[in-house]
């Protein structure tokens, strides 16, 4: 993992923030993962998996976690700011003008188009993550295990969890005694 400061870890996270509304994960993992080499791929899906099993939005507690394993308390609070802070200002300007014009068909149709571009980005997300997978090939039952449970039975994500973990953890560990 790359040592950064609270400084530099709020301007990464700003960076982000900025650069999706409503699901910047894509966004995250390219700049962590690939373009500011913060963490391998392996690492930042082992965080983001603790990060959706806790309560809250999973990449404000990605950027807790990250910020406060490279920097302690002042990285936590510097990440998690720097995530927050200018879409913040964004909604709040947003809020203003789609209280004036959301009315207007072309606004409208503008959402519609964003939500679209949300879906595409966490999908290809997921596959990237996935590809991650298949250099274990074992831990893909995990990943078809959970989405049979998930699709299929309906659970939620407690009882996926349960249910799941045991399987996840033993797969785990005989992966990380290969590498």
């Amino acid at each position: 993992m790359k040592a950064l400061t609270p400084t530099e870890l709020f301007i990464c996270f700003s960076k982000i923030g900025m650069s999706g509304f409503g699901g910047v994960l894509p966004w995250a993992r390219r700049t962590l993962v690939e373009q500011d080499k913060v963490l391998s791929s392996e690492e930042f899906s082992a965080i983001l998996g603790i990060c959706q099993i806790v309560p809250g939005p999973n990449i404000l507690n990605l950027a807790v976690c990250i910020g406060s394993r490279l920097c302690g308390a002042k990285g936590a609070f510097a990440a998690a700011l720097g995530l927050t802070l200018g879409p913040i200002c964004i909604v709040m300007l947003l809020a203003v003008l789609y209280q004036h014009y959301s009315n207007l068909e072309s606004v409208q149709g503008l959402l519609r188009g964003i939500s679209a571009v949300g879906v595409g980005l966490i999908a290809s997300t997921g596959i990237k993550m996935l590809r991650d997978e298949f250099r274990y090939p074992a831990m893909l039952l995990v990943v078809v295990f959970t989405v049979i449970a998930a699709s299929y039975f309906h659970l939620g994500l407690g009882w996926v969890v349960l249910i799941i973990s045991p399987l996840a953890l033993l797969l785990a560990f005989k992966k990380a005694r290969k590498l």
